[in-house]
Order: C-alpha cells, then sequence, then structure tokens
C-alpha cells in the first residue's frame, strides 16, 4: 500500500475545490496528448513555502520558521517502462534525463535536468529505487516569487520517484535533505535546508538546523481565526541571475565562523564573537560582521517568536516580525538597492506606512528581488492588495493561507 496519499479536498480551501479541480483536469488532459500509451496518470503535489522568520540561518545550522502554502506545484505522471524520466512543465522545453548514468554533468548545472538526476542520484544512494517515468507538471509557485519554486520542483519530483517505484513511505525529513543535496552538487546552488523541508514537511513548523537530524516543532496557529492574512506581494523582478549575491551571505557567514575554528557560525559562542568585532572587521570587512551579527539575533528572535505562538501572544510575534526584517534589510543587506531599480524597498516602505501599528511586514525567501510577506488585518486586505496591485501590477499581492500538508499523492474519492 502506498502511504503518503491525501485526499483532494484536504488540500485546498472549500470555495477553491472547483478551481483546483479543473486545473487537475486541465493537467490530466494535456497528460494523455502527451503521452497516450501511458493510461491513466497519477496525481502529486508539492506545496511552495513562505519562511516566516529565520532569514539566512539555515545554511549556518540556525533555527527558521516556515510554513507550506497554498500555492503548490502539481504533476500528473506514470511509469514509462523505461530508464528515461520526460517531464513536460508547461510553459517550458521538455526535460529528458536518462538514468543509465547519474554522475553529475557540468554541462547540466543550472538546469531542470541536474535537479532530476541529481534526485535519482541521491534516492538510490539511500536505498530506493528510481525509474522512468513521464509527466507533466503545471505550477502557480511563480519562479522568482519568493515562495521555493525550485524547492517545490525538487520535493515533487522525490514524491513521483517515490511513489511510482517504492512503497511511497520515504519521510519528509529524508527528501528534504535530498533535494537539497540535488541543488547543490548537481544545480550548483549553495541553499540550505528551510526550503525543502518546509515544502516536503507542510504545515508551519519550526526547525532547528543544529544537529544533523534536524529537529522539527510542528506549531498550530490559525491567523485567520485571529483576524489576519498573510499576503505575498511580487515586485515584479527576479533573483534568478543573483546568485552571486545570495551565495556571497553564506560565503562571508562561513569566514567569520572559519577565524574562530569553525564551519558554522552556529558553534561560535555570541560573546567570543563580539569581542572579536574589531579584529573581523579588519580581516574580513564590515558586512561579513553585519551578517554575522543578523544571524546571531535572528536565531534568538526565532525562540521568541515561537513562544510568542505558544502564549497567543500575537502583537509580540507582529513586532517580532518586523524587527526580523529590519535586521535582514539593515544588518544581513539583503535588498538590492539599484538607483532607478528598488522594487522591494518601495514594497516595504508602502507596507509600513499601510499596516504600522496593524500589522508586520518584511523581506520574504531569499531577498535580494522578488517578494515581501505581509500580515494584514482582514478587514484592511482589499485595500492593501489595491495598492500593492497598483504599484507593481495586477495579482502583485496574493493572500497566502497555510497548507496543513506537504508534498503527497492526491487521490480522487469516488
Amino acid at each position: 500500500m502506498v502511504t503518503n496519499q491525501v485526499d483532494f479536498s484536504a488540500l485546498y480551501a472549500q470555495d477553491d475545490l472547483e478551481g483546483q479541480r479543473m486545473r487537475y483536469e486541465r493537467l490530466a488532459a494535456r497528460f494523455g496528448e502527451l503521452f497516450q500509451d501511458l493510461g491513466t496518470p497519477r496525481f502529486f503535489s508539492a506545496p511552495g513555502r513562505t519562511e516566516i522568520s529565520g532569514n539566512h540561518t539555515d545554511h549556518q545550522l540556525g533555527r527558521v520558521l516556515a510554513a507550506s502554502v497554498n500555492l503548490d506545484t502539481i504533476a500528473a505522471a506514470q511509469q514509462n517502462g523505461g530508464n528515461v524520466v520526460r517531464v513536460y512543465s508547461e510553459g517550458f522545453a521538455p526535460v529528458i534525463v536518462p538514468l543509465e548514468n547519474l554522475s553529475p554533468r557540468k554541462e547540466e548545472m543550472g538546469t531542470t535536468a541536474s535537479i532530476i538526476r541529481g534526485c535519482a542520484a541521491y534516492l538510490k544512494e539511500a536505498g530506493y529505487r528510481v525509474g522512468g517515468f513521464d509527466a507533466a507538471i503545471t505550477s502557480n509557485v511563480l519562479i522568482g516569487s519568493g515562495l521555493s519554486s525550485s524547492a517545490a520542483f525538487e520535493i515533487l519530483i522525490n514524491r513521483i520517484f517515490d511513489c511510482l517505484f517504492n512503497a511511497g513511505d520515504i519521510d519528509a525529513p529524508l527528501s528534504a535533505r535530498i533535494a537539497q543535496k540535488a541543488e547543490n552538487n548537481y544545480f550548483g546552488k549553495p541553499s540550505g535546508l528551510m526550503d525543502q523541508m518546509a515544502c516536503a514537511v507542510g504545515g508551519m513548523v519550526a526547525i532547528d538546523f543544529k544537529k544533523p537530524e534536524a529537529e522539527i516543532e510542528m506549531l498550530s496557529y490559525d491567523f485567520s481565526a485571529k483576524g489576519f492574512a498573510l499576503a505575498n506581494v511580487g515586485t515584479d523582478s527576479s533573483h534568478d541571475d543573483l546568485t552571486d549575491a545570495y551565495a556571497a551571505i553564506p560565503e562571508e557567514m562561513h569566514a567569520v565562523a572559519h577565524c574562530f575554528g569553525e564551519e558554522k557560525l552556529r558553534f561560535v559562542p555570541f560573546d567570543a564573537f563580539y569581542q572579536a568585532i574589531p579584529s573581523l572587521r579588519a580581516k574580513l570587512g564590515d558586512r561579513a560582521v553585519l551578517r554575522a551579527l543578523h544571524f546571531f539575533d535572528e536565531n534568538e528572535r526565532v525562540l521568541r517568536q515561537v513562544q510568542a505562538l505558544r502564549d497567543d501572544d500575537l502583537q509580540s510575534f507582529l513586532r517580532l516580525t518586523i524587527a526580523s526584517g529590519e535586521s535582514s534589510w539593515k544588518l544581513l543587506q539583503n535588498v538590492v538597492a539599484f538607483p532607478k531599480s528598488q522594487p522591494l524597498a518601495l514594497a516595504l516602505a508602502l507596507s509600513q506606512r499601510m499596516l504600522e501599528g496593524r500589522g508586520a511586514w518584511r523581506v520574504h525567501g531569499g531577498g535580494f528581488a522578488g517578494t515581501i510577506l505581509g500580515f494584514v488585518p482582514h478587514e484592511m486586505m482589499a485595500e492593501y492588495k489595491k495598492e500593492m496591485d497598483a504599484v507593481f501590477g495586477d495579482g502583485a499581492c496574493r493572500p497566502l493561507y497555510i497548507r496543513p500538508v506537504g508534498s503527497c499523492e492526491v487521490v480522487f474519492p469516488e
């Protein structure tokens, strides 16, 4: 019996079920057109994620607070009887990956093919079977949206391999680690583990990465019942061409850690770091020091935010969320600022004018470009969306809710 099967109706809001059903029907029809000889496909879903706090702490084995969201990447897939994966993602050229040789290929770095090959390689290394399948894929986790479309895709590929060729019982943390290794070593992006973990596990999670087996705490908090919606505001900018800027953050944090004989900042005592700031400035420059300072502050801030949720102290949680965003902007410096193009900074400034004293706002995801996250009172959502859409384009502001389920096979009971 395949596990990790979830009823379709458990994944989406009740008022969205009909639209989502039509989405799956369109995907099934496309699968039938592309792969006429494979019969009825099976369906899979992996959610995007929202980072609530812990910005750029995961790659230093820090703490994060994240959640899966209602936007997802879905697939219609079936075994093809061969040893090749064929993926047709809506809006993209087909990707064909033979599985005979699963070693990394330099010419594939930065491509979808590298992710598929890497996931297959690490699944096989972990003792799971892989094989050929054909898939039609569509996603409303937009690339560059800060909701981690790449992690959703990686986790989706893992789930397809899992359910088509195994018992469907690969646990979420293992799937997340396999996806991260594929992204690091095959795709070539030095990401942490937060994105993959949130997409795989589902719900709202507090994750502590200090130990090899990350400590995961599931949190239950209904922001909607408290009168708030989450809002993701896209600023019509993408961080896809900013990999070097993104990579500089862990590089500089690692450099600070190396000054204390450690690989990660998590193992550096804060007092020792603080006393060494004069020598660190001289050796590494001010930005590295500021980014390390952000890590120490943010890592403790996550604990306070989790405690605020446990205590049902929403106002403290919102204040800490704003502080997290301010630290990301000023210390971590992951808001890109060109003379005539500063959309993230503008979105944050406009959100502060509207939400100060009533909600919260912060840069979202890896930063540098893309999106911001807002906690918006229900009675302000229409006004907030209207203003954000007027500045950044229709549909820029997308209300979100936290999805309780991670990656899964989707079933449609009769």
